[in-house]
């Protein structure tokens, strides 16, 4: 399938190479810790106020043993609105992907081919291999993961160091350097579609490195850099939507899955 080509490059909206070492993430019980909420809230103040991001993102790794690298322009605003880009070396990008209120467009320009009103996680899904909404997607890409907040009495201390805040997600917080500041430096979702989130090369607070790999063996260990990162722009509503040039094909869902990372 023609469209197959732009899945794969898709895949590159999250990367990393292959074999890296992960982080040691702290084992074992520790101790129970009262300070978890507070230094969870410390930690993710600053991407708790990012209501729109704008970046480039440089993308390698590897989605069901295939390795992928790319780059991806992404615009996000609160609360689920998404434009995506894959610009090719030369011509026109592999795919252009707009999204808002729960609608999404994408358009193959070099297939000619087009998908309209999806559900946005299920289309970025379908080209990246994970399923994110905008709205967890620019919470991922900010460092502030979504998910229930770990009731008290349910942090625990390992070591000086680390922080565990238990609860779907699980949130681990570092403190660099005795007397430095916590960070939010790793994330695991449990269940099938489960992931975990590295946090790296923070600036201005917020994340410049994001290492994520699939809960499931070998789905995909994938890298972000993102540059040119700018927060709390003023994005217009016209970024989200597609223009759609004349004489498309439509492509399916599941057309598209078919010829996607997951199936190669």
């Amino acid at each position: 399938m023609r469209g197959g080509r732009a899945a794969i490059f898709a895949a590159a909206l999250l990367a990393s190479s292959c074999g890296a070492p992960l982080m040691k993430l702290p084992s074992g019980p520790g101790v129970p810790a009262d300070d978890g909420r507070t230094l969870l809230a410390d930690a993710t103040a600053a991407c708790s106020k990012v209501s729109t991001l704008s970046a480039e993102i440089a993308v390698s790794g590897s989605v069901n043993g295939s390795r992928v690298r790319g780059r991806l322009l992404a615009g996000l605003a609160s609360p689920d609105s998404l434009y995506m880009e894959a610009p090719a070396p030369f011509g026109a990008p592999v795919f252009v992907l707009g999204a808002s209120h729960g609608d999404a467009t994408l358009v193959l320009p070099r297939d000619r081919r087009l998908l309209e009103h999806g559900r946005p996680d299920d289309v970025l899904g379908a080209i990246t291999g994970v399923a994110l909404s905008p709205s967890d997607l620019r919470a991922t890409l900010t460092g502030c993961v979504s998910g229930d907040s770990a009731p008290d009495g349910e942090a625990s201390a390992v070591g000086n160091d680390w922080r565990v805040i238990a609860g779907e997600p699980t949130r681990y917080l570092r403190r660099e350097g005795a007397n430095g500041s916590w960070r939010l430096v790793s994330v695991v979702r449990k269940g099938t579609n489960g992931f975990r989130a590295d946090y790296s090369n923070f600036a201005n607070d917020l994340p410049r490195r994001i290492r994520l790999i699939a809960a499931e063996a070998h789905r995909f260990d994938l890298n972000l850099e993102l540059s040119q990162v700018d927060i709390n722009v003023d994005l217009e509503p016209s970024t989200f939507r597609v223009t759609i040039p004349p004489g498309l094909q439509p492509i399916s869902l599941d057309e598209l899955r078919a010829g996607g990372p997951l199936s190669r």
